[in-house]
């Protein structure tokens, strides 16, 4: 079984503790997390949680999962996970449990809950790694709390959408102590290249800064498409002519074609991604920051939720433009505007 995974903040209080506490601290240097030592547990199977859990266990990884549709956990169950029946279970039978889940009223009830959550059911020297994009103030909650228990706990939000999820290539951003993100190293890897950032909460500040950019990348993206349509341009051909160049961006990869094909199918959810702008909003008010493009590609993502589109991919910021302007990219190419 695998050595619990103390925080380097421990180490301090260590000289304070029981010996045996002392030990484990010392033993962190050189076990290493292996399928035959480690034990991991997984919370949320959806869009990116079951692809990245699926990594987990193709890695020979013993993985117990739980998700609240429990139906959405069964091709995970089918590839030999264990299902589970509540995030404490989860935790009970795991060394090292990653979350990624909805909203942070979501991470707060399935990693703190006193009767069901998965920091009751963790062990000394377990951790948690939570990869919600959430708020940095409940990320270094999370560690607080954890600590207190002898766990760790990592705030590890990616990017990358489904695709990068699938493809095991997300960035990550990790924030806690580095200490316990090397040693998760061997699982990171799994799931895509990780960044540390800092100390608790950080992991969230580099994501909802990514996000920040992301936001105004789409927004550029689907008025450069409407643009080329109302100019009598080919679209695609636009597309492919400026990808290589620099207008070029992993929005674009993602999400050009995908538009074009009408494909409005969730990578990742315009929901989701209106939570992650409104937590980016509070910071900047917190902060006394003014971001104009962040407020204005949230009022925009805001009116597709407003349209009942929620559930659709954050590709789907076309329908707000098309709808502004009165035109549709499947319809034919406009007439070129004359001189």
């Amino acid at each position: 079984m695998l050595l619990p995974l103390l925080p380097r903040s421990l180490s301090h209080t260590a000289t304070h503790s029981p010996p045996f506490l002392t030990f484990l601290c010392r033993s962190m240097a050189t076990e290493r997390i292996s399928p035959s030592t480690t034990r991991v547990g997984w919370i949320g199977t959806g869009v990116m949680g079951r692809f990245m859990a699926g990594h987990i266990i193709n890695a020979g990884y013993t993985l117990t999962v739980f998700n609240r549709t429990l139906s959405k956990a069964q091709p995970l169950v089918d590839m030999g996970a264990h299902l589970a029946q509540s995030p404490l279970a989860v935790a009970s039978q795991s060394d090292v449990v990653f979350s990624i889940v909805g909203y942070p009223s979501d991470v707060r009830s399935v990693l703190l809950d006193p009767t069901s959550g998965a920091l009751s059911g963790l062990r000394h020297g377990g951790v948690l790694v939570d990869m919600t994009t959430s708020e940095p103030s409940l990320a270094d909650e999370i560690a607080v709390a954890a600590a207190s228990k002898d766990c760790a706990a990592i705030d590890a939000p990616v990017s990358g959408g489904d695709r990068g999820a699938k493809n095991g290539t997300l960035a990550i951003f990790a924030g806690g102590d580095e200490t316990v993100v090397k040693r998760l190293s061997p699982l990171f890897a799994l799931l895509g290249k990780v960044n540390y950032m800092g100390a608790p909460g950080k992991g969230q500040f580099a994501k909802l800064a990514n996000q920040v950019v992301i936001a105004s990348t789409m927004v550029g993206l689907v008025e450069g498409m409407v643009y080329a349509h109302k100019a009598g341009l080919e679209v695609g051909l636009f597309l492919d002519a400026i990808s290589t160049g620099a207008a070029g961006s992993k929005s674009l990869d993602l999400h050009g074609s995908r538009i074009l094909k009408r494909d409005l199918e969730p990578g990742f959810y315009v929901n989701h991604f209106v939570k992650d702008l409104g937590i980016c909003l509070k910071e900047c008010q917190r902060m006394g920051l003014a971001l104009p493009g962040l407020a204005l590609a949230q009022q925009l993502y805001l009116s597709l939720k407003a349209h009942g589109e929620g559930n659709l991919g954050t590709q789907a910021l076309i329908l707000a433009l098309e709808r502004l302007n009165n035109v549709s990219l499947e319809s034919a190419p406009a007439a070129a505007p004359s001189s």
